[in-house]
Formats: C-alpha cells, structure tokens, sequence
C-alpha cells in the first residue's frame, strides 16, 4: 500500500508540471526547454525559505512567481529578440543552472526535521486517531506522514486544475488557446499574440515551479540536478493522459494529464519493485515516451489492415 500511495503522491505533484507542459506544449505550440530549469528552481527557492524559517505555503507561492518570471524571460526573448522558440529555452535552462546554485548556496539544501506544507495535515490526522502513527485503509497499515502528503498533495493538484479549467473558459483563457491553435485570427480581433504567448509560458512555468516547491518537500531535499528530464517525463504524461480520454473537452483533457502522470508514474514504480535499476529510469522512461508516441499509428495501421482484410473476405 505505501507504495501506491507513494506512487500517487509523486504522480500528483508531477502532475503540476504535466499541466504546465500542457500549456506551453499543446496550447500554445512552443516546445520549452525552460522546464528542467524552473522545477529546480521552485525546488531550489522553497528549501532556501523554509529552512530559514519561513512559511512553506508562502515558500510555495514565492516559488511560483519565480517559475513565472523564468518562463517570462523564455517568451520575451522569443518575442522581442526573436531567437528560436528551442534555443530561447535552452538560454533560459542553462541560466537558471546558476541562478539555482546562487540561490541554494550549493548543489543541495537537505530538509530535514522542518515545518512543511503537509505539517498541519498530519497534525490534524494525529488528533483524530489518537496519535497513532498509521491508519487502516482496506487492510493496509499506511503511515500518517505518508497519508498526509499524499492528501495535501490531491487538494493542491485538484483546485489548480479546477482553478485552470475554469481560466480557460473565460476570455484571456479562450484568447490563450487561439493564441495556438489560429494566431492570426488572434491578432484579426485585436490580441496581442506575442503577449499571450509570454503570459501562457509564465503560467505554465509557474506551475512547474510549484509542482518543484511539492517535490523538495516531498523528498526531503532540493538539488540543482533534480530537473533533468522533468520535459521528458512530463511529455509522456501528456501523451498517456490524451490516449485516456481521446479527443475531449478541456475538463476531461486535463483530467487526463492529471490521470496520466499518475498512471506513468505508478508503472515506473512497480518497475522499480519488481527490480529495475534506478541506474536505468532514465532510459526506461525515454522507452515510455518512444512507445506512447509510435503506439497509435502502429494501432491505427494494424486497425485499417484489419478492416481491410475484413472487407476484402467479404467481396
């Protein structure tokens, strides 16, 4: 059970990113690299607060506007100085490396024995289970830490989704998605397409940077090489979440990449149990990423040689 219920714990925290790459990756069309550097980055900004004592909920926030002015600066230079969407996020990534180690002091800030986001959780479910330490779910011993994180987690990741489903539906949100999909009839009614494109990279890296804020708490640690391959881990997220529920509305769609990361992220882990080496992880998760994206043409050749060996049995 502690590893289900660590496996979905991960999943929703990384689904912040997954969220976030949604934006930048599938709304607005711009392939940011920007990613594996803002997750460090609220990761990095959160240990640094809470270990000199401040808030973690306002080390979260904090961490979140720092993420939004990452991916800020990774839109203006594409927008103004026109550099290649890729190479803009490339610039940006390879910054905030030592932006990170500035802000850290060193490569890694432990967290240990210090007041986190979960704290209150915890403390609430100790007094309603007479301060035992774990609690029967279905048979299953679980932790009370563990239960939790896990619970803070679900409540942080559910109202931003519901927070961001709703934002889309207004007028900046329906802007933002036009932004993507048609940018000159964005500009035909007036938008500035280069401003809606540095305020969805804002948003989404915001949303990394919280998802990085999550995970330093989580672990128990922030370090500068924790972001790599978050782009990559998150892209396949996507990509699971969109074969879930196929062609759908906003709200199912990000309920999807929601599903998705969580999904990606319990398979990891019964890999991992059943003796992967975590030597391997990256490597298996660039052969996750391979599959989900080839998966659907291979099913749809083998589905049309299907229907026409059928209809060639039938003339």
């Amino acid at each position: 059970m502690s590893l289900v219920i660590g496996a979905f714990t991960m999943g929703l925290i990384l689904s912040l990113l997954s969220l976030g790459m949604f934006i930048s990756f599938r709304m607005i069309r711009f392939t940011d690299i920007t990613v594996d550097g803002s997750i460090t980055l609220g990761a990095s900004i959160s240990a640094l607060m809470i270990v000199e004592g401040y808030s973690p909920w306002l080390a979260m926030l904090v961490s979140t506007l720092g993420g939004a002015l990452a991916g800020s600066v990774t839109g203006i230079l594409y927008t103004r100085f026109k550099i290649q969407e890729i190479l803009s996020g490339i610039l940006m990534m390879t910054a905030l490396y030592s932006i990170n180690l500035r802000v850290m002091g060193k490569s890694n800030i432990p967290l240990l024995d210090v007041t986190t986001i979960s704290t209150g959780m915890e403390g609430f479910f100790e007094k309603i289970t007479a301060t035992a330490s774990k609690v029967d779910i279905l048979g299953w011993q679980v932790p009370i830490g563990d239960l939790a994180v896990f619970m803070t987690s679900a409540m942080i990741a559910i109202f931003v989704a519901v927070l961001l489903c709703g934002f889309l539906f207004t007028h900046a949100g329906t802007a933002l998605r036009a932004a993507g999909s048609n940018p000159q009839m964005v500009r035909a009614q007036g938008v500035n397409n280069n401003t809606m494109i540095v305020f969805s990279l804002a948003m989404a890296n915001g949303l990394v940077a919280l998802a990085g804020s999550l995970l330093a708490q989580y672990q128990g640690f922030a370090d500068v090489q924790m972001g790599i391959g978050m782009m990559v881990w998150g892209l396949a997220s996507i990509i699971i979440g969109e074969a879930l529920v196929g062609k759908a509305g906003i709200g199912l769609t990000i309920a999807g990449v929601i599903l998705g990361t969580i999904l990606f992220r319990l398979l990891i882990a019964i890999a991992l149990r059943w003796g992967l080496n975590p030597n391997d992880l990256k490597l298996v998760t660039a052969f996750f990423v391979f599959a989900a994206l080839v998966a659907p043409a291979w099913f749809g050749m083998l589905s049309r040689k299907i229907s026409g060996g059928l209809n060639y049995v039938k003339n």
